[in-house]
């Protein structure tokens, strides 16, 4: 992909539209509930107190995905989201590298990593293609429910520790 993308902290009207995204079939579990829903409940990008946390991209003036960027002690969690429209196009590996970027200017040192369905391929994959490796399995439930994910990481530096990893995911 030759587009630049911009980004910018998340937009209230832009919450709005991420919550219309439509996902089909085993991805619909990526489906929100409607903005007013998420409001009331305070999820995500509609808690007051976790919205400075998201990002949100864009090829153009179409928005294609956001970012959850949530510094721990010792590390930064990454969530992205696509807009299915836009799905297996190469965006979410130039929105991962973007964020990347933020993570080292704000976070300096610090390692990133994120969480995937196992069964979620298609995101393993593309985490692959933006320097992210599988480091072990866990099972979690999130708002979307329980499931067995991969832990991915980036910036190990330690190469033995990515050598293994490595050949753990395999």
């Amino acid at each position: 992909m030759e587009t630049e993308l911009s980004y910018h902290p998340i937009k209230e009207d832009e919450k709005q539209a991420i919550c219309e995204w439509v996902y089909d079939g085993e991805y619909s579990i990526y489906n929100l509930p409607s903005y007013e829903e998420m409001k009331e409940k305070n999820l995500g990008f509609a808690n007051p107190q976790k919205e400075k946390n998201f990002y949100t991209y864009f090829d153009n003036d179409t928005l294609v995905g956001f970012t959850n960027i949530l510094e721990e002690e010792t590390e930064v969690f990454i969530g992205i989201g696509v807009n299915p429209d836009f799905c297996s196009k190469g965006y979410g590996q130039k929105i991962l590298e973007i964020t990347s970027q933020i993570c080292a200017q704000k976070y300096p040192g610090k390692p990133l990593y994120l969480e995937v369905r196992t069964w979620n391929q298609r995101a393993v994959a593309c985490y692959e293609r933006a320097g992210f490796v599988i480091t072990k399995k866990v099972q979690l439930t999130t708002q979307l429910g329980p499931g067995l994910f991969y832990h991915m990481e980036t910036n190990l530096s330690d190469e033995s520790i990515r050598d293994t990893a490595i050949k753990s995911s395999k």
